[in-house]
């Protein structure tokens, strides 16, 4: 299973990059780096040019791209992380999809997603949640796909419904990052 780490938004609410807000002595982006390794053959973070060079130095161990226009959105940013990508020839291609602001989900959604043959997601009290799993013929359809079409328009992620304390923590303002490092430490409680 490939992995995509999308971190290239502006974050102009939060008024700072969220891939690089600190998490104890590590920042966001490395912090979920870190969590998903092991589980995932191969992670690509997509940066934008003023996070890149940051991101690069934090996150050695992994596949850093730039997307050189992240103002068309996350589908933009995705399809930039799939064409680094080569899935050609892959048997059962699927892969994991994680947006840098939404870290709250927890190991046991991760492990679901990962044995996930189906392109799916997960949701608390009957709201979709992140990371997303895609299967090969949904990422085809991103591929295929305009940059700044909403990913909800170009596939259909089937739910299942999870306890996971923080699923919804959506980081966008900085009342988001308030206890930011107790709530991470608590995603799998």
């Amino acid at each position: 299973m490939e992995c995509v780490i999308l971190a290239a938004g502006s974050s102009t609410r939060l008024g700072m990059d969220k891939a690089l807000i600190g998490v104890g002595s590590q920042v966001l982006v490395s912090w979920i780096s870190r969590r998903l390794s092991g589980r995932v053959a191969n992670i690509t973070i997509v940066a934008n040019e003023s996070n890149f060079p940051e991101i690069s130095r934090m996150v050695s161990d992994v596949n850093v791209i730039i997307n050189r226009n992240p103002h068309q959105g996350r589908t933009g940013s995705l399809k930039v992380g799939i064409d680094s990508i080569d899935s050609s020839g892959m048997e059962d291609y699927r892969l994991l999809v994680v947006p840098v602001d939404r870290p709250g989900f927890s190991d046991s959604t991760l492990d679901r997603l990962i044995y996930s043959e189906e392109t799916c997601c997960p949701m608390k009290e009957g709201k979709g949640g992140h990371p997303l799993v895609m299967n090969s013929e949904d990422v085809d359809k991103v591929r295929k796909s305009s940059a700044d079409m909403p990913l909800r328009e170009v596939i259909e992620a089937s739910r299942f419904e999870v306890l996971d304390r923080f699923l919804d923590l959506n980081i966008d303002t900085p009342d988001d990052i308030t206890n930011l490092e107790e709530k991470l430490q608590l995603v799998n409680e």
